[in-house]
């Protein structure tokens, strides 16, 4: 058994206003020196094998035509060790 995490994220030329707000309620909350904030998505995938090459990119292909929107986010896929 293995586990492959998808991070999905606006691409940095995209405006984020989830972002924004978070990062202004930082500044509300008392927390300083933020000087920016993104939000994305993480999709923890567990396989019922092994993570091998074959396996890790079908996940890639299903990430780039289910879990990300390639015209305005971008994805990295990796193995999580110790799973």
């Amino acid at each position: 058994m293995a586990r492959v995490v998808v991070d999905v994220m606006l691409k940095s030329e995209i405006l984020d206003p989830q972002g924004k707000a978070v990062q202004g309620a930082f500044g509300r909350l008392g927390f300083e020196g933020v000087a920016s904030v993104r939000q994305g998505k993480r999709f923890e995938i567990e396989l019922d094998s092994e993570a091998t090459p074959e396996a890790v990119a079908e996940i890639e292909r299903a990430a780039a035509t289910l879990l990300a929107n390639p015209v305005i986010e971008d994805f990295t896929v990796h193995v999580e060790a110790g799973v």
